[in-house]
C-alpha cells in the first residue's frame, strides 16, 4: 500500500477525534516523514520548514494585513459604507438586503476576515433590515454571503496562504480576485431581487433619500475607497509589492483611525493583540500543512494522481469537475482556512500538470471555500449570524442562505468555464 494512503486515513480520524487542525497535519507528517526517511532526516525536514516558514518575507504580508482589517474595524468604517449602501440602494424593493451586500464587499477590500466582515456587517445592518420588517432568512442570507467575499476581495489572507503553498505571484492573485468578487456582489443583488420577485413582503423598500443626502453619505467611504485604491492600484501599476502594499495599508488603517478619534492606548494594544493571536493562529496551521505537504510529496502522491488522471483517459474539464466536487464535500465538515491548506499541496500539482493557469485555480478554489463558509454542517459564517441574531433558529437562517448558494454555483461555473474572467487583469499587470 502507498505510503500516502494511511497517512490521509490516520488524518481523517485526527481530525474528527477533536484535534485541532494544526497539530494533526503536523503529526501525521511527521509521521510519515519518519517512517519514509528516518527520524533524524524528518526532525531536519520539520525544524527546517519552521524556521523558513517564520522568517518568510512572503509571508509577512499576513500580520501587516490583518492589522489593516482590525483597525479599519476599529475606525467604525463599516458603519459609514452601510450608511452610504442604504442611501443609494434602500428604496428599492428589497434595497436594504442589496445594501449590505455591497457594503460586505466595500469592507472586503480593506478587511480580508470572512467571519470579520459577516459579524460586522450583521450589526450594522442587521437593525435596519428588522425595521422594515424583512425577511430574518434573507436578512441573515445576505449577509452570511456577503461576508465570504472578505476571503477573495484583495487583500485577502487566504491568497497569500495559497500564493505561498502554491509557489504563485502573490499580487496577480490580489488582482485577479477583483473581477469574481465583483461578479459575487452582483451575483448577491440578483438573488435578493429574485427572493423579492416570488415574495414581495421579505424586503420592502424603505424611503427613498434625496440625492443631496445620498451624496453626503458617500463622503464616509472616501476613507476606505482610498485606501482600496492606494493598496490595489499600487500592486497593479507596479508602484510597490504586495508586502510594501501590506505595510503601506496598514499604515494607511492607522492614520484613518487615529484621526477619526476611534484609537486610544488601551484599544490600540487590545488590536495589536488580536493581530498577534489570529497571526500565530494561520502560522501554526501554515506550518502544520507544509510538514503534511511534504510529507505527501515525498510519499509521492501528487505524481500518483497524476498518473491516475491519465490512466483515467478523462479529459481536464472532467477531471476539474471532480476536483471541484471534492472541494464542495470537504467544505462540509471543514473551515476554509484547513480546508485550502490540507487540498492545495495535493490538487494545485495535479491542475498545473494538466495545464490549468494556478493563479486561475487559486480563484477558483477560494470561490468554492467561500460556498463551504455558508454550507451545512460547518458553515462558519452561518454560525456568527446566529450569534448576532439568537432568536432566529439555525434552520431559517440555512434555508435564507440556498439563493445565495445558487448565486455562488452559477459565478463558479462562470469562471470556471471562462478562465479569462479571472485572467484578463493580471495578464494586463506591468
Amino acid at each position: 500500500m502507498e505510503t500516502w494512503l494511511p497517512g490521509l486515513l490516520l488524518l481523517l480520524v485526527v481530525m474528527f477525534a477533536g484535534v485541532p487542525i494544526a497539530f494533526a497535519m503536523a503529526a501525521v507528517g511527521g509521521v510519515g516523514l519518519t517512517l519514509i526517511l528516518g527520524f533524524t532526516p524528518a526532525m531536519a525536514i520539520i525544524g527546517q520548514t519552521t524556521f523558513d516558514t517564520g522568517l518568510s518575507y512572503s509571508l509577512s504580508v499576513v500580520p501587516l494585513f490583518v492589522l489593516m482589517g482590525n483597525l479599519v474595524t476599529r475606525a467604525g468604517l463599516s458603519d459609514e459604507l452601510y450608511a452610504a449602501c442604504h442611501a443609494w440602494l434602500g428604496h428599492r424593493r428589497g434595497g436594504l438586503a442589496m445594501a449590505p451586500a455591497v457594503a460586505c464587499g466595500g469592507f472586503s477590500a480593506a478587511c480580508g476576515s470572512s467571519l470579520a466582515t459577516a459579524a460586522t456587517m450583521g450589526k450594522v445592518a442587521l437593525p435596519q433590515m428588522r425595521r422594515y420588517r424583512y425577511d430574518d432568512g434573507l436578512a441573515s442570507g445576505v449577509i452570511a454571503a456577503g461576508g465570504t467575499l472578505g476571503i477573495l476581495i484583495p487583500p485577502s489572507v487566504i491568497l497569500v496562504i495559497y500564493g505561498v503553498t502554491a509557489q504563485q505571484d502573490i499580487a496577480r492573485l490580489f488582482i485577479a480576485g477583483i473581477v469574481p468578487g465583483v461578479l459575487g456582489m452582483l451575483g448577491y443583488m440578483a438573488a435578493v431581487r429574485v427572493v423579492c420577485w416570488v415574495n414581495p413582503l421579505a424586503g420592502p423598500p424603505a424611503e427613498r433619500m434625496g440625492y443631496a443626502e445620498r451624496f453626503a453619505a458617500l463622503r464616509g467611504v472616501t476613507g476606505i475607497l482610498a485606501l482600496f485604491a492606494l493598496v490595489i492600484g499600487g500592486i497593479y501599476a507596479g508602484a510597490f509589492t504586495a508586502t510594501e502594499a501590506a505595510g503601506i495599508g496598514a499604515s494607511g488603517a492607522f492614520l484613518i483611525a487615529l484621526f477619526r478619534g476611534r484609537l486610544t492606548w488601551s484599544n490600540l494594544l487590545e488590536t495589536l493583540a488580536d493581530t498577534a493571536a489570529t497571526t500565530t493562529m494561520m502560522f501554526m496551521v501554515l506550518i502544520g500543512a507544509l510538514v503534511f505537504s511534504n510529507f505527501v510529496n515525498i510519499a509521492g502522491l501528487p505524481t500518483a494522481l497524476a498518473d491516475m488522471a491519465r490512466a483515467s483517459d478523462l479529459p481536464a474539464p472532467a477531471i476539474l469537475a471532480l476536483v471541484l466536487l471534492v472541494y464542495l464535500c470537504l467544505g462540509m465538515v471543514l473551515e476554509s482556512l484547513s480546508m485550502v491548506l490540507l487540498t492545495v499541496p495535493i490538487f494545485a500539482p495535479l491542475m498545473g500538470g494538466l495545464g490549468y493557469d494556478l493563479v486561475w485555480f487559486g480563484i477558483v478554489v477560494v470561490v468554492v471555500t467561500e460556498i463551504s463558509l455558508i454550507t451545512p454542517p460547518v458553515g462558519l459564517n452561518v454560525f456568527v449570524l446566529k450569534t448576532v441574531m439568537p432568536d432566529v433558529p439555525m434552520g431559517k437562517i440555512f434555508r435564507g442562505i440556498v439563493p445565495f448558494v445558487i448565486a455562488d454555483v452559477v459565478r463558479l461555473a462562470l469562471i470556471a468555464s471562462v478562465p479569462a474572467l479571472v485572467l484578463f487583469l493580471p495578464n494586463m499587470m506591468r
